[in-house]
């Protein structure tokens, strides 16, 4: 059957070469699993005659996804039926399992995959299409790259949002969570409790181009300078995950970004060494920050979008439990998912990630560690915020837990949210770091070293 197939789906086949056959095949497998879900009874059971006869280990993925997006029960059935013949697991309709199984062998994707991705979720959405091909060049495994349930910004971005001053947040109280930062002494506030409904704001700050990229899912918070080699890229919500992290796309290229790389990983982006500065963030609470900023401006409840804005309404459900709403390859069992650490990189090196549970931060207010070959102290304040700065030979032994800290040799030093100032002179930096779930810092960098 499949030649004959085949052969119409060619015209004239037997002149044609080797590369124009793959593709008529290509273009028979993606029309096959199009038509599980889009096919009339008799198109479908053509399909799963195909795909049970031309059966390949890539064929695995785009069944998941048939499976995911199948609304015929009696044809979900039988592809759950096919799945555990061809690949003897036991798994049922648990696609969470299938895809934490499949993970965990080695990448078998079928050429015709990109294409199948292309031209299932372009229906979803179109310009879905462009983010896939068999063709585009990518830095991580597409059967990991998983629909979030959204289009296309459909989590909306706040493009620069408006800004109030600190007298008018009266809509915050002391004791709600905001994500504080300083660029060239511009400080601003971010709410969480608006921002877990928007997950990413593009905005200027202290004149520099700057992304805020909140993921609810993995819990993390990164600011990112958006301009690279001369180019800014205006990036938005790509409405797709890898490792239950959002992914980015940028308007120019429809290329596909890490939020927790700050790299492009699927898309014509791919290889040309882009990998997004960081700047200094911090979790606090308003209460806080406002009293080390009064001259603070914070992101106001006016956004352009109905949302219920209160502190906690946003994935209230999520937060409450452990479980993950969109599973990952592996898990680590030193801490529970979704306790927060502290994450540390060394950008452009290959230095190893550390991550600092953050309730053993809170235990030692004042803590010295090394990152590659650097000397680093991290500042845990009354809040529970947590600050992290080169320390190169200094040792710091006490601190008020607001701006001082004294070094061994009785030396007082003075903290601001760029640096640390001593009484003689001496400048030590702040380092990026910011807060994550340890599930979604462990599914980027399996490698950290881990304090707890």
């Amino acid at each position: 059957m499949r030649l004959q197939i085949l052969w119409l789906l060619c015209g004239l086949l037997a002149g044609a070469s080797a590369a124009s056959a793959a593709s008529a095949e290509n273009e028979l497998v993606v029309s096959s699993f199009m038509q599980l879900l889009l096919g009339d009874a008799a198109a479908a059971e053509q399909a799963f005659e195909f795909i049970d006869e031309e059966w390949h280990p890539g064929f695995v993925p785009m069944s998941l996804e048939a499976l995911y997006l199948g609304t015929t029960p009696a044809r979900n059935a039988q592809l759950v039926s096919l799945l555990e013949a061809k690949t003897h697991q036991q798994l049922g309709f648990d696609v969470s399992a299938w895809y934490e199984w499949l993970w965990n062998q080695p990448d078998a994707s079928h050429p015709a995959y990109g294409d199948f991705k292309s031209a299932l979720y372009s229906r979803i959405d179109p310009v879905f299409g462009g983010y896939f091909s068999s063709d585009r060049e990518m830095d991580i495994r597409l059967d990991e790259i998983r629909w979030g349930g959204v289009r296309q910004d459909g989590i909306p971005p706040l493009r620069n949002p408006r800004m109030v001053s600190a007298a008018d947040a009266d809509y915050l109280a002391d004791d709600n969570i905001v994500f504080g930062l300083e660029v060239n002494g511009d400080a601003r506030a971010y709410p969480k409790r608006i921002l877990a409904w928007h997950e990413l704001f593009i905005d200027e700050v202290g004149g520099v181009p700057v992304a805020g990229v909140y993921c609810t899912l993995c819990g993390s918070m990164i600011l990112y300078n958006t301009e690279y080699d001369g180019i800014n890229h205006a990036l938005g919500t790509s409405g797709f995950l890898y490792r239950s992290n959002k992914l980015m796309y940028d308007q120019a290229t429809q290329s596909l970004w890490s939020t927790l790389w700050g790299t492009p990983v699927v898309g014509p982006l791919v290889g040309r060494g882009i990998e997004l500065a960081r700047t200094s963030v911090v979790t606090t609470t308003w209460g806080a920050w406002r009293e080390r900023h009064p001259d603070t401006v914070v992101l106001s409840i006016d956004t352009g979008y109905r949302r219920d804005y209160s502190e906690g309404a946003a994935y209230r459900d999520y937060f409450a439990t452990d479980e993950l709403m969109f599973n990952v390859p592996t898990l680590d069992r030193r801490l529970k998912n979704k306790d927060e650490v502290l994450g540390l990189l060394m950008a452009g090196t290959d230095s190893t990630p550390l991550a600092f549970a953050s309730d053993f931060l809170q235990e030692n207010s004042l803590y010295h560690d090394r990152l590659g070959d650097r000397d680093i102290v991290i500042l845990t304040d009354r809040s529970g915020a947590h600050r992290v700065y080169e320390a190169n030979g200094v040792v710091f032994a006490d601190w008020d837990e607001f701006a001082s800290v004294v070094d061994r040799e009785g030396v007082r030093w003075t903290l601001n949210e760029v640096r640390l100032e001593s009484a003689d002179g001496r400048i030590r930096n702040r380092l990026p770091a910011h807060r994550a779930f340890w599930f979604g810092w462990y599914s980027a960098y399996p490698q950290t070293r881990l304090v707890y």
